[in-house]
């Protein structure tokens, strides 16, 4: 079962979470919490494996509970699923700088949104495709983005699969794209988030643009 912490300031809306959550022959809910605060409370008490957080909470915001969450090293195993209204750059920028493992706003489909549950808490990354494609021409644009090259730490090809994930292609499109296996993939990933101390692959986009690695205008349409 996969045990999920709803964090949202609204009453309602953590109802509609809670049933929809519930729904789910492979999930349970194990705690809700109004503010930021008892968010990274609960998360510490409870040990969910995935915390749908929203941004926007009284005291504590999401963020900064995210960012509580990622830095503890008890809670290694917790990952945070940001659910907001607002998909605006500053706030898909910020909750991936926090340590959140995946983005998402709250028109997202019911079943899309068990999906990105279960996507996080097998480990791997999942970011909204409207807010993503925002965010990398957020750095592609601003006059403060890095210069491009960065580090002489990847291979070229890590730096292909840099690229792709930060469109965010999973290892199964990726291995499409470059003509490889998809355990190939999984592995230049694993390697590229040691090389570039990364906790997941949300943290990949960040660190990539911010490190110059993935180099601006190869994004392509």
């Amino acid at each position: 079962m996969i045990r999920v912490l709803l964090a949202d300031d609204q009453t309602l809306v953590r109802a509609a979470f809670t049933m929809l959550v519930e729904s789910a022959p492979d999930m349970e809910v194990v705690g809700q919490a109004a503010t930021g605060r008892e968010a990274v409370g609960l998360a510490r008490a409870e040990r969910a494996d995935v915390v749908l957080m929203d941004i926007r909470m009284p005291g504590l915001d999401g963020i900064e509970a995210t960012r509580l969450i990622a830095a503890d090293e008890d809670l290694a195993g917790v990952r945070v699923l940001v659910l907001t209204t607002y998909d605006t750059d500053e706030h898909i920028v910020d909750a991936l700088r926090a340590g959140a493992s995946g983005f998402l706003v709250k028109d997202t489909r019911p079943a899309d949104l068990l999906d990105a549950i279960r996507t996080i808490a097998a480990g791997e990354a999942l970011l909204s495709p409207g807010p993503t494609a925002r965010l990398i021409e957020r750095f592609l644009r601003s006059p403060s983005a890095p210069p491009t090259g960065g580090p002489d730490c990847l291979s070229d090809r890590e730096r292909e699969v840099l690229t792709l994930v930060a469109r965010g292609l999973n290892n199964t499109e990726i291995a499409e794209v470059l003509g490889l296996s998809p355990l190939t993939a999984k592995t230049h990933v694993s390697r590229i988030m040691g090389k570039l101390g990364a906790r997941d692959r949300a943290q990949l986009v960040v660190v990539g643009y911010e490190s110059g690695l993935v180099i601006p205008g190869s994004m392509g349409a």
